[in-house]
């Protein structure tokens, strides 16, 4: 697998109340990825970026809302969002600092 694609499938984390429970509870870290990502392209990304071993990675896809501007009608994106579990022993710390 090309590791130029590699760097472009992972878009960022999702960093919200239920990923982080996710995180403390079953060591399942959440991001966001390319539309067109497949698993194992995002298990090979997780591991080159932070140096951990993949366990498993759960994909889904995350329906744009409709919105409204006033009279006009509008609509967000579409995107996939990745659940990957990490092997015993591994984390990834998204703090950064101490």
């Amino acid at each position: 697998m090309n590791q130029e694609r590699l760097m472009k499938v992972l878009l960022g984390p999702v960093i919200s109340e239920k990923s982080t429970l996710a995180a403390d509870s079953s060591g399942q870290f959440v991001f966001k990825v390319a539309t067109d990502a497949t698993k194992q392209e995002i298990g090979r990304a997780v591991e080159l970026l932070f140096d951990v071993k993949v366990d498993n990675v759960r994909v889904l896809n995350v329906k744009g809302k409709q919105k409204r501007f006033g009279a006009r009608s509008g609509r967000r994106p579409d995107w996939r969002k990745a659940y990957v579990g990490l092997k015993p022993g591994y984390d990834i710390d998204f703090g950064g600092g101490a």
